[in-house]
C-alpha cells in the first residue's frame, strides 16, 4: 500500500518518484542540465533546492579524519589517537576481492552507468511508484557524496541528521554533486574514496581500519570471504556486526558471495565452497587515546593534546584547533626522551607505590630549549583504582589540578630578586629562631602588618646568617627578613619572569609568607623556572612538540619556546654557586649525582608536611619533584611511603632520591658540564646588616655552620596559616599549612584562602 501524507495526496517517496520520472523521461539528468524547480512539484521550500542548475557545482570534500601518531624524541610510538579510526590507503593497497565485492552488492552496474543509474532509477520508480516496498537507486558515487556530507558533519548530531535527512532537496544536491564528482574523479578514484570514507562499524572507518579491526590484517590481504563479509556490512554496520550477531553477519556475507557468483565475479562452485566457511574473525580491540600510551607517558600525551587545542599555532580559533586534532592523520614528534621517562618511572616506583596515600610527580625540562624531557607520576593514567586522569605536574588549564605549595623551593627566587636589587650574597640578617612576620610592601604600595609569630623548625637554627648558608640550611626567618627589605613586588615580578605562576591561573598571592612558598604551583613550572638558573638567567617557555607532519608529508608550524632574560648572568651564576653548595653539603646532599656532574638545587617542605619538594638542575637538565597527598588529607608524618616508614618527610629524604634517579637517567650519554661559578666574597664574620644600609655590616658575629640536616621546612607561625594583613592589624591563621583558614589568628583581615581542594580542581575526578 502506498504511503500517504497526513491530509491526503502523494507521499514524499511518491513525489520523488514522480519528480525523478519526469526528469528521466526528459533526459535532463543524463545531460546534466537543469531539473525542474522543486516548487513545481508543490513541495515546501524547507529541505529542498530551488533548482538543479542553481546548486553549487563543486563538492568540497573535507579531509578524512584519520589516526594520528604521537612519537617520542627518538621516533618511538607513544600513542595513537583519533576521533575516527581510519587509515587512508590507495586502491592499489586494497584487495581485488573487496573491490569486486563492494561493487557487486552495492552497485553492480557501477562500470556501465554514469553518476546516476537511469536503469536503476526506472526500476525503482516502477517498483516504488506502485505502492510496494521501496527500492534504492543510489549509485556508489551518490553514496560517496552522501558520506562526504556525513564526514563534514563530524560528531555534531544536528549536522549529521541534516546530512542524512530524506528530503527531495538533499537528494537533488546529491545527484548534482555526483555528476560533478564522476566527471572530475573517474570510477577508480571514486571507488577508492568510497572505501576509505565508509563506516564499517566497531569504530572502524574505511577498509584498512575495518580489515585490522575484524581480521587483524591489511586491506590488501583480504580473502574472498573476508571481503564479502565487510562489503555486506556497509548497508547496515550495526545489523550485520559479526562481533555482536555472528549468524546475521554470516547470512549477509553469503548473500554477497551469491551475488558475486550471479555477476560472474566468481563461479557458482567457488561461492558454494566459500559459503561453508566460518567467518574466521581475528578481532583486534580498538587502541585509541592517551590511555594506550607506553612507558607511563599518558599524562605527557594528554599535555600534547591540550597543547594542540589551546595553542594558536594550530589554529586561530578553538574550533579550528579541534578540527585539526579530530581530522588527524598527523605524525607528532614530541620532546619526550624515552630514557629520561624510564628513569622517572623507575625513580618513582623505587620510592612511592601507586596505592600509597601519598603521591609523587616529576617533570624534567632542558635548559636553553624549554623542551619537556619527561613527565610522570606515581598514580598511573587511567580510570581504575589508584589511577587518575589528573596530571599533577601541570597547571589546571592543561589538565592538571590546582597545584601545590612549593615551600622552600621558592627561596632562590627571593634570593634572585634581592641580587637583582643590588643585595649581595654577604647580606646578613639577624634570623632569630622565632619572630613575628615583618612588615612587607605589596606592588600596590600597601604595607602588610602581622602579629603572628613564625620561625625555623629546629631550635638550633638561629642567626645571624648570610645568604649562602641561609639557602643551605633553608632558614625561614632569614628569607622573611630579606623579603621585607626587598619588597613583595620585585619577588613577584621575578617569579613572573621565570614563568612561575599559580597553577589555578589566579594572580600570585602577595602575602608575607610569599617567600616560604605558600602559593600553589605545578612541578613543570618549577622545573622550567630552575632551568633558567641553569641557563644563566634566560628563561624558556616549556614546549612539548618538535614537529608535526600531515599524512601528505606537509610540515605544520609548531609552538616555539620563547626565551627571555629573566635576570643578569651574574645573578644566575651567583644563584648557581650558592645552590651548588646546597647539594654539595647542604639539605640537598641526597640529590648529588654520582658521576661528578655539577648539581644545584633546593629542598622544600611545607608546614605540617602537606608537601615535600626537591627542585634542582645540572647545566643541561632541570627537574622538579613533588610529593604529597593531592586530596590534602594525608599529612606526611608517621607515614609509610613505598614500603618505607617516615616519622616526618622532608624534601631531602622523600623527593631528592627520586630526583637523582630521574635526572641521572636523563643524562646518560650527555656531556658532563660545569656551572660558571663566581666568588661570593663573604666576610670572615657573619654580621647583621644595618637595615638602612644593607651593604654596611654592623656589630655581630657569625653563628651557625654549613652542613646537612633535613632543613627546608616552611613553618608558617603558631597557627600555621597563610599570612595576610594590612596596616591595621593581624591575620587569620589556619591549621593546615596555609590551606584551612578557619582557625586561630588575631583580629584583623581574615584568611582569604579556603581549604585546598583536591588537586584535580576540586571536581569529582579521581585524585
Amino acid at each position: 500500500m502506498a504511503h500517504k501524507r497526513v491530509g491526503g495526496g502523494l507521499s514524499t517517496a511518491q513525489q520523488v518518484a514522480k519528480f525523478l520520472g519526469v526528469s528521466v523521461l526528459a533526459g535532463v539528468v543524463l545531460a546534466g542540465i537543469a531539473l525542474p524547480a522543486a516548487g513545481a512539484l508543490g513541495l515546501s521550500a524547507k529541505g529542498t533546492a530551488s533548482g538543479f542548475a542553481d546548486l553549487p557545482g563543486e563538492l568540497k570534500a573535507p579531509p578524512l579524519s584519520q589516526a594520528s601518531k604521537i612519537l617520542d624524541a627518538n621516533g618511538g610510538l607513544i600513542a595513537t589517537v583519533y576521533s575516527r579510526d581510519r587509515t587512508v590507503v590507495p586502491i592499489t593497497q586494497m584487495s581485488p576481492n573487496i573491490l569486486n565485492a563492494i561493487v557487486a552488492i552495492e552497485d553492480s552496474r557501477y562500470y556501465q552507468h554514469g553518476a546516476l543509474d537511469l536503469k536503476g532509477i526506472l526500476r525503482a520508480l516502477s517498483h516504488n511508484g506502485s505502492g510496494g516496498s521501496t527500492q534504492g537507486a543510489s549509485t556508489l558515487t551518490q553514496q560517496y557524496v552522501k558520506n562526504v556530507f556525513v564526514e563534514e558533519a563530524g560528531d555534531d548530531p544536528t549536522k549529521v541528521a541534516q546530512a542524512t535527512q530524506q528530503t527531495v532537496g538533499r537528494k537533488i544536491k546529491e545527484m548534482k554533486y555526483a555528476i560533478q564528482v564522476e566527471k572530475e574523479l573517474g570510477k577508480q578514484k571514486i571507488l577508492e574514496n568510497y572505501l576509505n570514507i565508509t563506516f564499517f562499524g566497531e569504530q572502524a572507518y574505511g577498509i584498512e581500519a575495518a580489515s585490522q579491526r575484524y581480521f587483524s590484517k591489511h586491506a590488501k590481504d583480504l580473502s574472498l570471504t573476508e571481503a564479502a563479509l565487510l562489503a555486506g556490512m556497509v548497508q547496515s554496520p550495526s545489523r550485520y556486526d559479526p562481533v555482536n550477531d555472528e549468524q546475521e553477519a554470516l547470512k549477509r556475507r553469503n548473500t554477497v558471495l551469491a551475488r558475486m557468483a550471479q555477476l560472474k565475479d566468481i563461479t557458482e562452485a567457488q561461492a558454494a565452497a566459500e559459503e561453508k566457511k566460518p567467518l574466521g574473525l581475528k578481532i583486534s580491540s580498538p587502541k585509541n587515546g592517551c590511555i594506550t600510551a607506553v612507558n607511563g607517558s599518558g599524562f605527557f600525551c594528554d599535555y600534547v593534546r591540550e597543547t594542540f587545542l589551546q595553542n594558536a599555532a594550530f589554529g586561530k580559533t578553538k574550533e579550528d584547533r579541534a578540527k585539526l586534532w579530530n581530522t588527524g592523520g598527523l605524525t607528532i614528534k614530541t620532546t619526550l626522551d624515552p630514557n629520561a621517562q624510564a628513569g622517572v618511572l623507575q625513580g618513582i616506583s623505587k620510592h612511592v607505590n601507586k596505592s600509597d596515600k601519598v603521591a609523587a610527580a616529576v617533570a624534567l625540562v632542558e635548559p636553553g630549549t624549554g623542551k619537556i624531557v619527561a613527565m610522570g607520576q606515581s598514580r598511573p593514567y587511567g580510570f581504575g583504582k589508584d589511577e587518575t586522569q589528573i596530571n599533577y605536574s601541570v597547571n589546571a588549564n592543561m589538565g592538571g589540578g590546582q597545584g601545590f605549595q612549593n615551600g622552600s623551593t621558592f627561596k632562590p627566587i627571593t634570593a634572585a630578586a634581592a641580587l637583582e636589587a643590588g643585595y649581595k650574597p654577604a647580606q646578613s640578617e639577624a634570623s632569630p629562631n622565632k619572630m613575628v612576620y615583618p612588615d612587607v610592601t605589596t606592588c600596590s604600595g600597601a604595607t602588610l602588618h602581622s602579629t603572628v609569630e613564625t620561625g625555623n623548625e629546629d631550635p638550633s637554627e638561629k642567626g645571624p646568617y648570610m645568604m649562602p648558608e641561609a639557602l643551605k640550611k633553608s632558614i625561614n626567618t632569614y628569607f622573611l627578613q630579606l623579603e621585607s627589605q626587598v619588597g613583595l613586588c620585585p619577588i613577584v615580578n621575578m617569579a613572573s619572569k621565570l614563568g612561575l605562576v599559580r597553577a589555578d591561573g589566579k594572580p600570585m598571592n602577595q602575602i608575607q609568607s610569599l617567600t616560604l612558598g605558600t602559593n600553589e604551583v605545578s612541578p613543570l613550572n618549577v622545573a622550567a623556572a630552575y632551568a633558567a638558573f641553569a641557563n644563566r638567567g634566560t628563561y624558556c617557555t616549556p614546549v612539548a612538540v618538535q614537529s608535526v607532519t600531515t599524512n601528505t608529508g606537509k610540515s605544520l608550524s609548531v609552538p616555539k619556546s620563547i626565551c627571555s632574560q629573566a635576570m643578569s648572568q651574574t645573578t644566575a651564576d651567583t644563584i648557581n654557586t650558592m645552590l651548588k653548595g646546597v647539594v654539595d653539603d647542604g639539605t640537598g646532599a641526597a640529590a648529588n649525582l654520582d658521576d661528578g656532574r655539577d648539581t644545584a638545587g633546593k629542598t622544600g617542605t611545607t608546614d605540617d608536611r602537606w608537601a615535600a619538594w626537591f627542585a634542582g638542575y645540572t647545566p643541561n637538565m632541570a627537574a622538579a619533584v613533588w610529593m604529597g597527598d593531592p586530596r590534602h588529607v594525608q599529612q606526611m608524618k608517621q607515614v609509610t611511603i613505598g614500603g618505607k616508614y617516615y616519622d616526618k618527610v622532608y624534601g631531602a629524604d622523600g623527593p631528592a632520591p627520586i630526583w637523582k634517579d630521574a635526572v641521572a637517567a636523563s643524562l646518560q650519554n650527555k656531556p658532563v658540564m660545569t656551572f660558571v661559578t663566581v666568588p661570593l666574597n663573604l666576610p670572615a664574620t657573619n654580621q647583621p646588616q644595618d637595615p638602612n644600609n644593607p651593604n654596611n655590616p654592623t656589630d655581630g658575629k657569625h653563628r651557625g655552620k654549613h652542613g646537612g640536616g633535613p632543613g627546608g621546612v616552611t613553618v608558617m607561625g603558631a597557627t600555621g596559616g597563610l599570612i595576610a594583613g594590612s596596616t591595621t592589624g593581624g591575620t587569620g591563621g589556619g591549621t593546615t599549612g596555609g590551606t584551612t583558614g578557619t582557625s586561630g589568628g588575631t583580629s584583623g583581615v581574615p584568611n582569604p584562602f579556603p581549604t585546598l581542594l583536591p588537586s584535580g580542581g576540586g571536581g569529582p575526578a579521581t585524585p
